[in-house]
Parts: C-alpha cells; structure tokens; sequence
C-alpha cells in the first residue's frame, strides 16, 4: 500500500496511478509491495530531518528510512517539493520527470540499489530511467 502524505501545498493529481506504478516497480524487481509512505514537504522540513536523524547539515531532495523485511518493501520516504523543482531546472527536465524520479529513487533503495560508488551510482540512473519509462498516464 502507497500512502501519500502532504506537509506543504504540493498535492498529486491522480494518486492511484502513481500507486499502481510504484506496486508495478517492486513486483517488476521480484519484491513484494509492503507499506511506503511518502511525505511531500518543503526544505526546511526535509533538512531538519537530515539533521535530526543523519547529522547531515545539507539540503537534499529525498531521505527514506527502510522499514524492508525480507522481499517485503516498506519505508517513508520524505521529498522536498522545492529540491525536485530546482533539479528539474538545473537538469533541464520537467518537474514530473523529476518528481518520479525521486519518487523510484527511495524504492529502488529499499529493492538493493546504491550509489555511492560512480559504478553504483550509474546503475541506479539506469533502473531510475527503465522505472520512469513504466510510468503511463493519459495527459
């Protein structure tokens, strides 16, 4: 089960096609769909969860805390809404392009991907891309 919450005003339209995605990107990595919270908030909500809980002193676009037993995929996921539209424009991609990224990036976590090393790193952007091009919705 894919649970949206809302910290700021940011608010997804259709939110049961980007459940079913996010189902179909776990199933599509031989895992079990389990309980994902996402959490949209802004910045300043983001970085005093980054300093509370991982003594980071930084801005970041997504921390997720993995709750994963087994092949059973469970955590929350918190994003900044003002991360993801800065990375759309310095990316030069579109706000949604972005969005889901970061939205597959914390599963694709919880499913065993890294990236801390460059090679980890590039498969990540790689799974990141094959999961975007899953995602369908009539525009």
């Amino acid at each position: 089960m894919v649970i949206f919450n809302y910290e700021t005003d940011f608010q997804l339209e259709n939110e049961s096609d980007y459940e079913q995605w996010i189902d179909a990107v776990i199933e599509s990595e031989g895992k079990e769909p389990g309980e994902i919270n996402y959490i949209f908030c802004d910045d300043e909500y983001l970085h005093n969860i980054n300093m509370q809980y991982l003594n980071h002193d930084t801005l970041t676009d997504i921390i997720s805390f993995d709750y994963c037993i087994g092949d059973l995929i469970s955590g929350d996921i918190f994003v900044s809404i003002e991360r993801v539209q800065d990375n759309a424009k310095e990316y030069e991609v579109s706000f949604n392009e972005e969005l889901l990224r970061v939205l597959v990036h914390g599963v694709l976590h919880y499913c065993g991907y890294k990236d801390k090393t460059e090679e980890e790193a590039l498969l990540m952007r790689s799974k990141e891309q094959e999961k975007i091009n899953m995602f369908h919705v009539e525009q």
